[in-house]
């Protein structure tokens, strides 16, 4: 299906006519239509003109979806992209830097990265285009490639790799090395961490940290185990005790989610350390830019989606595609309970959803959903 920019202005302009809408100049930069899926994105300059091809209620982009006859239609603004293309720049400089400080074994997954990091400062627009040069990008120690016809044969293909990884690595007195470890808390955030980490070669290793039912639920802990398996990835559990935290914030004397973060990071540094692990994998996402990589001593702490200027839209939109499965509900149970007993802690929590906001990581809309499951 070709598309041309100057008819589907012209469509549109047409459609806004017919339902009433008031008849204003349509601006579009360009299109990316990918003719296998049936979707199409239109980038328009700003975010007036985004909102210009929406329409009031989304009835503008509905119609023009029926119109043309195709899956999806997506608008986004390009200004929005002028910030995390910027910010990918930082963490590229950053990264050239750290680059240097490793043997040539190690660098293999942060020249891997540093690639990748390139290609989405000049492709911004589509998570597609990222997952497709992941797809493409070659490493001596990963062989995964999701299966376009059958997204369930997603291990297939990396568990004999792992298994001569593994065997290789028991052989030298259990020691990993060479292995990065990626903190898993079975959240959509860490599993596309876990992912990316293992399509760009770092041998990863799971290690989720497990305070108990309260903070790490069953359905956390299955997320994680079907996430590692169907990887071909070892996953660890670090038992920790925070007791004293989950009845202090229980009481109201503090909210729990800055202490509990910090033991967590504590608890997998300490690990890390001990196992001579290089390379710590989180999923945050809003240590963007040159912060996105930070040295703790010997051990090199990588943000990923925070590198890659991952928005929690695209991050949810790769873990559909790898068949995770996202949680509902703000948080983990102490959180809600703590909303529940405690009403005044509540606004620490919006605060945080809106510091996602103000970055960028959220969209308003999203922000307004998470405030509304925190209330």
């Amino acid at each position: 299906m070709n598309i041309k920019k100057n008819e589907l202005i012209a469509l549109i302009s047409k459609i806004r006519r017919d339902i009433g809408h008031k008849d204003v100049e349509v601006g579009i930069s360009h299109l990316i239509f990918d003719e296998n899926e049936g979707n199409l994105l239109i980038i328009t300059p700003d975010r007036p003109e985004k909102s210009v091809i929406i329409g009031k209620g989304g009835w503008v982009v509905g119609r023009l979806r029926e119109e043309l006859g195709i899956n999806s239609i997506h608008v986004e603004a390009n200004s929005d992209f002028i910030v995390p293309v910027y910010r990918m720049k930082l963490a590229l400089v950053k990264l050239e830097k750290i680059i240097s400080d490793y043997s040539h074994a190690k660098k293999e997954p942060l020249i891997n990265l540093s690639n990748l990091l390139n290609f989405r400062i000049k492709n911004p627009y589509t998570v597609e285009s990222l997952i497709e040069k992941l797809q493409k990008t070659p490493t001596k120690s990963n062989k995964i490639r999701r299966d376009e016809n059958n997204p369930k044969k997603i291990g297939a293909t990396i568990k004999e790799t792992q298994k001569d990884r593994y065997d290789e690595i028991r052989a030298d007195n259990n020691k990993l090395e060479s292995t990065a470890l990626v903190a898993l808390s079975g959240g959509v955030d860490s599993g596309v961490s876990l992912l990316i980490a293992k399509m760009l070669g770092f041998n990863p290793l799971a290690v989720t940290v497990n305070p108990g039912k309260i903070i790490l639920p069953p359905y956390f802990r299955t997320s994680a185990e079907n996430l590692t398996k169907k990887l071909g990835v070892k996953h660890h559990y670090l038992d920790v005790d925070m007791q004293e935290m989950i009845d202090g914030s229980l009481e109201g004397r503090f909210h729990p989610c800055g202490v509990c973060s910090k033991t967590i990071e504590e608890t997998i540094l300490t690990y890390a350390r001990e196992n001579n692990i290089s390379f710590l994998i989180y999923g945050d996402l809003l240590s963007t830019g040159a912060n996105s990589f930070q040295k703790e001593g010997d051990v090199l702490r990588i943000n990923l989606p925070a590198a890659l200027s991952l928005k929690k839209r695209e991050v949810k939109n790769i873990s559909l595609k790898w068949g995770m499965k996202k949680t509902t509900g703000y948080g983990c149970p102490l959180i809600r309970e703590v909303h529940k007993n405690q009403p005044h802690m509540r606004r620490f929590s919006i605060q945080r959803v809106l510091r996602e906001t103000r970055s960028g990581v959220l969209e308003p809309g999203e922000a307004l959903a998470q405030i509304k499951g925190i209330l």
